[in-house]
């Protein structure tokens, strides 16, 4: 080409045009033609690097594609494109002219294409004596800066994989702040730390629903990791309080022989009866003994019921993981009155007489009845007889073997899943 253009037609020059201009000008003697299509694709992983979005790629595909062959020459003027405006948006499947137009100036800005334009400004092939004169869009930055290209997608990939690795972490870091805090708040429950970190929980995993970028996702993850720390502390303090079994392990096993039992009561013969020498099991006699009192014939006492108790866990605990009762009542649950309230209403909609409910009630306590409604009404389509299921817990309750706790903490597990 004898003489190529600094300056677009019918546009303005500015400082960033003549900068490409120059670089393109440059000695290109040491560089080789490169395939087009591997171009195209470390530009688009570099893309967010120069500004540029998937439509704009859109649009350099569709000018890639009007090049014959594979590869793109760095020399200026040799890959020189001359498609109209109207073939363009064809191939582009109906782009709007404006559109296309706009994109096509953002790649011109960028420095990935340079503008070729003819002395009327239209783009068309001639040749001269044997030499190709085209004006168009020269595709030679491309190849020229194809080390450029792939270095910044080379950058971006692992920015990518910091990015996706650090979300794990972030994300398995927040599952164990979650799971701490529903352990605290059970074994713990006079510390009020523990609904702070049940908080910085969730916000976490509405934080992980965006798109965070790398600082932000360092920011979550020191949080999270102060947290941790601080939780596992707290634990390990309260456990180490607890008296332990690995001294008494060590010890010698004393066993009495004597077993002062109420089936031992009611073995023991009446006053009346003769005095006798018994053998244990060694074979020898015992003897009686002045010094011992001896065994008053007592009739046999009913063990007594224990006393209900309150839920070991907090009501904001409850309600976290019982969400389901909340829709049947006028306002919030504030307190254990508004929850009792609250499972009186829903309790004969889910089959509970109201027999087995003051059972449930006496054998649990109050709040501890209500706690297990609004369990049973999470898992209501997995519980056949609910009312079968509410008597055989009263009687567990009865005989001091039952916590509404694992139902609730099973259930907050799974809500943070």
């Amino acid at each position: 080409m004898g003489y190529m253009p600094l300056t677009p037609f019918g546009r303005t020059v500015d400082a960033v045009l003549l900068k490409h201009q120059q670089a393109a000008a440059a000695s290109t003697s040491m560089l080789s033609p490169v395939s087009k299509w591997d171009v195209l694709r470390e530009l688009a992983a570099a893309r967010k690097a120069y500004g540029l979005n998937d439509r704009d790629l859109s649009v350099l595909q569709a000018l890639i594609s009007f090049l014959p062959g594979t590869e793109v020459d760095p020399q200026p003027g040799v890959t020189v494109v001359h498609p109209s405006n109207r073939t363009i948006c064809e191939r582009l499947n109906g782009m709007p002219n404006s559109t296309m137009r706009r994109h096509m100036a953002k790649l011109v800005a960028a420095g990935i294409l340079i503008r070729r334009d003819s002395p009327n400004g239209k783009r068309y092939v001639r040749r001269y004596q044997g030499e190709r004169v085209a004006y168009g869009f020269d595709l030679s930055p491309l190849a020229r800066r194809y080390a450029e290209f792939s270095d910044a997608a080379k950058a971006e990939r692992t920015l990518a994989a910091r990015i996706k690795q650090l979300r794990e972490t972030v994300s398995l870091m927040r599952r164990d702040l979650l799971n701490l805090a529903l352990l605290g708040a059970v074994e713990c429950p006079e510390i009020a730390i523990w609904d702070q970190f049940h908080d910085l929980a969730h916000l976490t995993a509405r934080d992980l629903r965006r798109k965070l970028d790398l600082v932000e996702l360092q920011e979550i993850e020191a949080r999270l990791r102060t947290a941790l720390d601080e939780a596992k502390d707290h634990l390990a303090t309260a456990f180490a309080e607890e008296p332990g079994t690995s001294d008494a392990q060590n010890e010698h096993h004393y066993q009495n022989s004597k077993k002062d039992s109420f089936e031992f009561e009611q073995a023991v013969k009446p006053a009346h009866a003769p005095q006798t020498e018994s053998k244990d099991e060694t074979g020898y006699a015992e003897k009686p003994s002045a010094e011992r009192p001896a065994h008053r014939e007592t009739p046999p006492q009913p063990p007594e019921a224990p006393a209900p108790s309150g839920p070991s866990l907090p009501l904001r605990l409850i309600l976290s993981a019982c969400g389901e009762i909340q829709g049947y009542t006028d306002g919030a649950i504030r307190n254990w009155t508004d929850l009792l309230r609250a499972a009186d209403t829903v309790r004969p909609m889910m089959g509970i007489s109201a027999a087995i409910w003051e059972e449930a009630k006496t054998a649990m306590g109050a709040a501890e009845a209500a706690t297990v409604v609004a369990a049973m009404l999470e898992r209501f389509s997995d519980i056949r007889s609910p009312c079968g299921y509410l008597r055989h817990l009263s009687t567990k309750a009865r005989a001091a073997n039952f916590s509404s706790a694992p139902m609730v903490m099973a259930l907050a597990r799974k809500a943070a899943v």
